[in-house]
Protein backbone atom coordinates (compact mmCIF):
# COMPACT_ATOMS: atom_id res chain seq x y z
CA UNK A 1 0.00 0.00 0.00
CA UNK A 2 2.85 2.42 0.70
CA UNK A 3 4.65 2.07 -2.23
CA UNK A 4 1.08 2.31 -4.11
CA UNK A 5 0.93 5.51 -2.58
CA UNK A 6 4.26 6.90 -3.31
CA UNK A 7 3.49 5.95 -7.33
CA UNK A 8 0.26 8.05 -6.83
CA UNK A 9 2.29 10.59 -5.49
CA UNK A 10 5.11 10.85 -7.54
CA UNK A 11 2.66 11.00 -10.87
CA UNK A 12 0.74 14.06 -8.89
CA UNK A 13 3.77 15.37 -8.77
CA UNK A 14 5.20 14.69 -12.37
CA UNK A 15 1.70 15.61 -13.90
CA UNK A 16 2.27 19.27 -12.27
CA UNK A 17 5.32 19.69 -13.12
CA UNK A 18 4.33 19.02 -16.68
CA UNK A 19 1.54 21.61 -16.49
CA UNK A 20 2.90 24.10 -14.59
CA UNK A 21 3.67 27.54 -15.46
CA UNK A 22 7.12 29.40 -16.45
CA UNK A 23 8.33 32.02 -14.81
CA UNK A 24 11.41 34.14 -14.87
CA UNK A 25 14.70 32.31 -15.08
CA UNK A 26 12.97 28.82 -15.60
CA UNK A 27 14.02 26.55 -19.20
CA UNK A 28 11.12 27.03 -20.91
CA UNK A 29 9.90 23.48 -21.79
CA UNK A 30 9.58 22.45 -25.61
CA UNK A 31 6.40 22.73 -27.48
CA UNK A 32 5.02 22.95 -30.94
CA UNK A 33 2.86 24.98 -32.82
CA UNK A 34 0.82 25.46 -36.54
CA UNK A 35 2.47 28.22 -38.13
CA UNK A 36 0.29 30.38 -40.86
CA UNK A 37 1.92 28.54 -43.50
CA UNK A 38 0.12 25.06 -41.80
CA UNK A 39 3.79 23.85 -40.75
CA UNK A 40 5.01 22.52 -38.18
CA UNK A 41 6.91 24.74 -35.86
CA UNK A 42 8.90 23.27 -32.86
CA UNK A 43 10.66 25.86 -30.11
CA UNK A 44 14.09 23.36 -29.43
CA UNK A 45 14.68 23.45 -33.38
CA UNK A 46 14.13 27.21 -33.32
CA UNK A 47 16.48 28.07 -30.63
CA UNK A 48 19.24 26.06 -32.47
CA UNK A 49 19.02 29.14 -34.41
CA UNK A 50 18.79 32.14 -32.52
CA UNK A 51 20.25 33.66 -29.92
CA UNK A 52 16.95 35.23 -28.25
CA UNK A 53 13.52 34.35 -29.32
CA UNK A 54 11.18 36.73 -28.55
CA UNK A 55 7.70 35.09 -28.32
CA UNK A 56 4.68 37.91 -28.51
CA UNK A 57 0.78 36.99 -27.71
CA UNK A 58 -1.58 38.67 -28.73
CA UNK A 59 -5.66 39.02 -29.22
CA UNK A 60 -6.76 38.49 -32.91
CA UNK A 61 -5.33 39.15 -36.33
CA UNK A 62 -6.69 42.60 -37.72
CA UNK A 63 -7.31 44.27 -35.07
CA UNK A 64 -6.06 47.90 -34.57
CA UNK A 65 -3.65 46.90 -31.19
CA UNK A 66 -2.49 43.65 -32.95
CA UNK A 67 -2.01 45.32 -36.32
CA UNK A 68 0.52 48.09 -35.11
CA UNK A 69 1.88 45.81 -32.94
CA UNK A 70 2.94 43.29 -36.01
CA UNK A 71 3.60 45.95 -38.29
CA UNK A 72 6.39 47.51 -35.34
CA UNK A 73 7.96 43.93 -35.17
CA UNK A 74 7.77 43.47 -39.34
CA UNK A 75 9.95 47.00 -39.20
CA UNK A 76 12.27 46.39 -36.10
CA UNK A 77 13.44 42.75 -38.10
CA UNK A 78 16.61 44.42 -38.78
CA UNK A 79 17.22 45.42 -35.49
CA UNK A 80 16.01 42.42 -33.74
CA UNK A 81 18.17 40.36 -36.25
CA UNK A 82 21.21 42.23 -35.52
CA UNK A 83 20.71 41.38 -31.48
CA UNK A 84 20.25 37.63 -32.77
CA UNK A 85 17.06 37.62 -32.02
CA UNK A 86 13.97 36.04 -33.97
CA UNK A 87 9.80 36.81 -33.40
CA UNK A 88 7.24 34.32 -32.91
CA UNK A 89 3.29 35.87 -32.34
CA UNK A 90 0.94 33.97 -31.13
CA UNK A 91 -2.61 34.02 -30.99
CA UNK A 92 -6.00 31.89 -30.95
CA UNK A 93 -6.66 32.97 -34.76
CA UNK A 94 -6.59 29.48 -37.71
CA UNK A 95 -3.85 29.35 -39.02
CA UNK A 96 -5.90 30.55 -42.71
CA UNK A 97 -6.90 33.61 -40.78
CA UNK A 98 -2.85 33.89 -39.60
CA UNK A 99 -2.07 33.35 -43.39
CA UNK A 100 -4.15 36.68 -44.47
CA UNK A 101 -2.69 38.62 -41.86
CA UNK A 102 0.97 37.96 -42.88
CA UNK A 103 0.52 38.40 -46.58
CA UNK A 104 -2.15 41.33 -45.74
CA UNK A 105 0.44 43.08 -44.03
CA UNK A 106 3.85 41.67 -45.16
CA UNK A 107 4.80 39.93 -42.10
CA UNK A 108 8.37 38.91 -42.22
CA UNK A 109 8.16 36.63 -39.03
CA UNK A 110 6.44 33.53 -37.94
CA UNK A 111 2.67 33.60 -36.57
CA UNK A 112 1.40 30.45 -34.40
CA UNK A 113 -1.88 29.47 -34.67
CA UNK A 114 -2.51 28.32 -30.88
CA UNK A 115 -6.18 27.80 -31.12
CA UNK A 116 -6.36 25.37 -28.36
CA UNK A 117 -4.93 27.52 -26.06
CA UNK A 118 -1.73 25.62 -25.07
CA UNK A 119 0.67 27.57 -25.71
CA UNK A 120 -0.62 30.37 -23.54
CA UNK A 121 -0.93 28.37 -20.41
CA UNK A 122 2.56 26.75 -20.63
CA UNK A 123 3.23 31.18 -20.21
CA UNK A 124 0.17 31.34 -17.85
CA UNK A 125 -1.26 33.95 -20.11
CA UNK A 126 -5.11 34.59 -19.62
CA UNK A 127 -7.16 33.37 -22.07
CA UNK A 128 -11.04 34.12 -22.85
CA UNK A 129 -14.13 33.51 -25.24
CA UNK A 130 -13.12 33.80 -28.74
CA UNK A 131 -15.23 36.19 -30.90
CA UNK A 132 -15.57 36.62 -34.82
CA UNK A 133 -14.77 39.87 -36.42
CA UNK A 134 -15.39 40.86 -40.14
CA UNK A 135 -12.78 41.90 -42.08
CA UNK A 136 -12.76 43.86 -45.71
CA UNK A 137 -9.73 42.22 -47.66
CA UNK A 138 -9.31 43.19 -51.65
CA UNK A 139 -13.13 44.15 -51.57
CA UNK A 140 -14.51 41.52 -50.18
CA UNK A 141 -16.22 40.62 -46.57
CA UNK A 142 -14.92 37.69 -44.60
CA UNK A 143 -15.94 37.17 -41.39
CA UNK A 144 -13.06 35.64 -39.46
CA UNK A 145 -13.92 33.43 -36.05
CA UNK A 146 -11.45 32.22 -33.30
CA UNK A 147 -12.76 30.18 -30.37
CA UNK A 148 -10.23 32.04 -27.91
CA UNK A 149 -8.68 35.19 -27.27
CA UNK A 150 -5.01 35.39 -25.55
CA UNK A 151 -4.23 38.31 -23.73
CA UNK A 152 -0.95 40.63 -24.77
CA UNK A 153 1.99 39.29 -23.02
CA UNK A 154 5.31 39.07 -24.45
CA UNK A 155 8.41 36.97 -23.73
CA UNK A 156 12.39 36.49 -23.90
CA UNK A 157 14.03 33.36 -24.23
CA UNK A 158 17.71 33.03 -24.42
CA UNK A 159 19.56 30.48 -26.48
CA UNK A 160 19.30 27.79 -24.05
CA UNK A 161 15.66 28.44 -23.82
CA UNK A 162 15.56 30.26 -20.01
CA UNK A 163 13.23 33.14 -19.85
CA UNK A 164 14.48 36.20 -19.47
CA UNK A 165 12.20 38.70 -19.83
CA UNK A 166 7.86 38.80 -19.27
CA UNK A 167 5.90 41.97 -20.03
CA UNK A 168 1.98 41.53 -18.76
CA UNK A 169 1.57 44.61 -19.32
CA UNK A 170 2.26 45.51 -23.04
CA UNK A 171 1.05 48.42 -25.22
CA UNK A 172 0.64 47.16 -28.57
CA UNK A 173 2.44 50.35 -30.11
CA UNK A 174 5.61 50.36 -27.85
CA UNK A 175 6.42 46.52 -27.72
CA UNK A 176 8.89 46.21 -30.15
CA UNK A 177 10.48 49.06 -28.90
CA UNK A 178 10.41 47.63 -25.47
CA UNK A 179 12.00 44.66 -26.46
CA UNK A 180 14.67 46.11 -28.54
CA UNK A 181 15.45 48.51 -25.54
CA UNK A 182 15.81 45.50 -23.02
CA UNK A 183 18.01 43.35 -25.73
CA UNK A 184 20.16 46.36 -26.41
CA UNK A 185 21.37 46.44 -22.76
CA UNK A 186 22.24 42.57 -23.16
CA UNK A 187 24.88 43.09 -25.82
Amino acid sequence: MKRYLSTIVLAVVTIGMIFSQVTLGDKVPNFTGTDQDGSKWVLKKQLKSTEYLVVYFYPAAFTGGCTKQACSYRDQKTDLAGMGAQVVGVSGDKKETLALFALEHQLNFTLLSDESGEIARLFDVPLSEGKTIQVELKGKALDLARDLTIQRWTFILDHGGTLIYRDKEVNAAEDSHKVVEFLSSLQ
